[in-house]
Formats: structure tokens, C-alpha cells, sequence
């Protein structure tokens, strides 16, 4: 078994993804709104995402966590760190399940998955990689202080922006 910190926040518990969270990721993921990130995709395919999530944790030792509105236990999303291979370093990522937009949730997890990158993991810099036309990413990349960079093409995503998020000296 991998140990997986857990992280609470006001309102939410960061924790690890497990097959439970199956469900909504197979009914994100076969939406529209999973264009940005790899979808749609099969239920087969989800499945395969989300042994990829798991795998990241015991391969890096860090990855992405599952995201629950502590008040409820209902799974939200998937949000924390992420450098698969392809990647052009760390980043920090996120995808909200369908509902789930707009209320800050998305905010309050990233904040948390990159204190956790900068405070525990002791790194110097995170960024996230965005697809152009997703503006909401973008919007939530810039509420937390991240600023575009440059563009990186990845080979199955595609166009992508890197936006830099600021560094642990700065947000001292």
C-alpha cells in the first residue's frame, strides 16, 4: 500500500485516490468538459487514468489527490502535483468533476497541493501546463498568482501554455 499524505483544508480533505472515485471520473471524463485534459475518454480508459494517478504516488512518491468536500465525503476532483514522462518539469494540476465549478473548490486544493510542494517537498518551483483555449484553467492559474511563460507542444496534448506559479520566496 502506498502512504499518501492527507491534507485538510476549511473545507475540503485532499486524499488518495482510490476506485471508489471510479464513477465520477468515468462521467467527467466521458464529457465535453474533459477536452482540456485528455477526454473524452472510455470508462476503460478512465480506469487506466486513474491507475495512472495511483501509479504516480508509488513512482514519484508525489501525484495528484483526490479531492473531497469534507462536510459530505463527495469526491470533487483530482488536483495536486504531476510529471509524467513528456512532462517538461512538475507541475501542479487540476480537474474539477462536472458540478463541482465555480465555488472555489479548485482554489482552495491548488493552494494546498502547492504548500505542500513548496513546504514539505522543498521545491523551487511549480508550474502548470494549460491548453490555450481553456480559460477557466487559466483564470484559476492567475488567481493564484501564476504568470504565462512560453508555450510547450506536447505529443498528445498538444499546444499547451506553461504558466509559472510563484515561487516559495515570494509568496513568503
Amino acid at each position: 500500500m502506498i502512504a499518501i499524505p492527507v491534507i485538510e483544508t476549511e473545507r475540503l480533505v485532499l486524499r488518495g485516490p482510490t476506485e471508489a472515485d471510479f464513477p465520477p471520473l468515468a462521467a467527467f471524463y466521458a464529457s465535453d468538459r474533459s477536452k482540456f485534459v485528455g477526454g473524452p475518454m472510455t470508462p476503460e480508459q478512465t480506469w487506466r487514468a486513474l491507475a495512472s494517478e495511483v501509479g504516480h504516488w508509488a513512482l514519484k512518491g508525489y501525484g495528484r489527490w483526490a479531492v473531497e468536500i469534507a462536510a459530505t465525503a463527495e469526491f470533487i476532483g483530482l488536483i495536486g502535483l504531476w510529471n509524467p514522462q513528456g512532462w517538461p518539469e512538475e507541475e501542479l494540476g487540476w480537474d474539477l468533476m462536472n458540478g463541482f465549478e465555480g465555488k472555489g473548490y479548485a482554489t482552495e486544493a491548488a493552494l494546498a497541493a502547492r504548500s505542500f510542494a513548496y513546504d514539505t517537498l522543498g521545491w523551487p518551483a511549480v508550474m502548470s501546463l494549460i491548453k490555450p483555449e481553456n480559460v477557466k484553467s487559466i483564470a484559476l492559474a492567475e488567481r493564484m498568482g501564476a504568470a504565462y511563460e512560453r508555450d510547450f507542444t506536447h505529443e498528445r496534448h498538444g499546444p499547451m501554455g506553461i504558466w509559472r506559479h510563484p515561487g516559495p520566496e515570494a509568496l513568503a
